[in-house]
């Protein structure tokens, strides 16, 4: 049975993912529960998967193979009327990573816009064409319904300048050649979350690790976004599942002068070949390396590496901070996975850092002993609250 209530959809496309979800927002802001949400995994692959909060499981799926993105969206509308009349949705928003040098603040969609985050896709190629295509989907089928564009660079605005800047001639700064900072949903919404759970503790010198298959760091002080790993593009910063993290672009130039690589397919080797699957030859999720190590020595260097960046660039954000009174994992790995939490705090000795072993391996809201220097805690994401909250705020009577 439908149901009547005003809502907000929201989409977090992936290059090969679909997440949604459906935030009634007839009382005020969207509450922090959705009334549905769920993910459709392995767009464009050979076993596409359908699971949702009705379901413990993922259920295989079907999906035309020429628009396989476009099919996943049809599904998503299709399923929309069995929990509310399309005619209750106030707006559809939507995760865009790369807003550019215009776009940071949540922005209502029109063609103009439109336009312009396609001249955007080179900095986002993993996300921003699927988004894109969420958008212009539901352009021909819902017109009327605003559509909100909700940027992943967002947060990161009001850095410092010499965050922002990049160590070239000038005028690439007035070009738009800047470190403008991802995962930027994920940080507001700690960034709400945080202070809620921890009080005045979480607006000091506080460091919040999103590790999922991209991750990212963000040094905050008073709440906000000082310092953060990546930079112009997705690719900076931490090592990840598929993508390289910092990478001397001496590097960049040499496979490019050796005439081996084309600019594309260097692309394709930076996102999608490189990270814990490039070095490990094997995959590009932990738990599987995890299993692993003990018979695979590219596994366990893979391993080592990833967490080796991570406690470097930790190192470094705190240094800026000056210190860290927070840290916070969040994202799918950082969540879910003990063995890389204990292994990075092991490394962490720097900053006092003492971790409660049975907390951290169910995975508590506070994994530090209690007398650890600084405390170490776990805060899942809600991206997608985040998204229906300040769509709310633009498209509320």
């Amino acid at each position: 049975m439908t149901e009547a209530r005003p809502c907000i959809l929201v989409l977090n496309a992936g290059s090969s993912s679909l997440k949604f979800a459906l935030f009634d927002v007839d009382a005020g802001d969207p509450g922090l529960q959705a009334r549905w949400r769920g993910k459709i995994d392995g767009i464009g692959g050979s076993s596409p998967t359908w699971s949702d909060i009705s379901t413990d499981q993922a259920m295989p799926l079907v999906l035309d193979a020429e628009r396989p993105f476009r099919a996943a969206l049809d599904e998503v509308r299709k399923r929309i009327g069995e929990y509310t009349s399309t005619s209750s949705l106030r707006a559809v928003a939507h995760r865009v990573v790369h807003g550019g040098s215009h776009y940071f603040a949540p922005t209502r969609v029109t063609p103009e816009v439109l336009e312009e985050l396609h001249r955007l896709i080179p900095l986002a190629p993993l996300h921003q064409p699927s988004t894109l295509e969420g958008i212009e989907s539901f352009f021909s089928s819902h017109p009327d319904v605003p559509q909100i564009a909700c940027f992943d660079t967002g947060f990161h605005h009001g850095m410092p300048l010499v965050e922002q800047l990049l160590p070239l001639p000038y005028d690439a700064w007035e070009r738009g050649l800047r470190r403008y900072g991802f995962h930027g949903l994920s940080f507001e919404y700690q960034s709400i979350a945080l202070p809620r759970r921890h009080g005045d503790l979480a607006r000091g010198r506080t460091l919040v690790a999103h590790i999922g298959s991209g991750a990212s760091l963000c040094a905050m002080r008073d709440l906000r976004s000082v310092a953060t790993t990546m930079g112009f593009s997705a690719l900076d910063g931490l090592m990840m599942g598929t993508r390289c993290g910092s990478l001397d672009p001496g590097v960049v130039l040499s496979l490019l002068e050796t005439g081996r690589f084309t600019v594309p397919r260097l692309g394709q080797l930076l996102y999608k070949e490189s990270g814990l699957l490039g070095v490990s030859g094997e995959s590009s999720d932990p738990r599987i390396l995890l299993a692993s190590e003990g018979h695979n020595p590219r596994a366990k260097i893979a391993l080592e590496l990833y967490v080796h960046r991570m406690v470097r660039e930790i190192g470094a954000l705190g240094a800026v901070l000056g210190g860290v009174d927070l840290l916070v994992f969040t994202a799918g790995i950082g969540e879910h996975n003990a063995v890389i939490r204990e292994r990075v705090c092991a490394a962490l000795g720097l900053f006092g850092i003492r971790l409660d072993g049975a907390a951290n391996a169910r995975h508590a809201p506070v994994i530090s002993a209690a007398d650890s220097a600084t405390v170490v805690a776990i805060e899942p994401t809600n991206e997608e609250w985040l998204a229906a909250l300040r769509a709310n705020e633009l498209t509320r009577p």
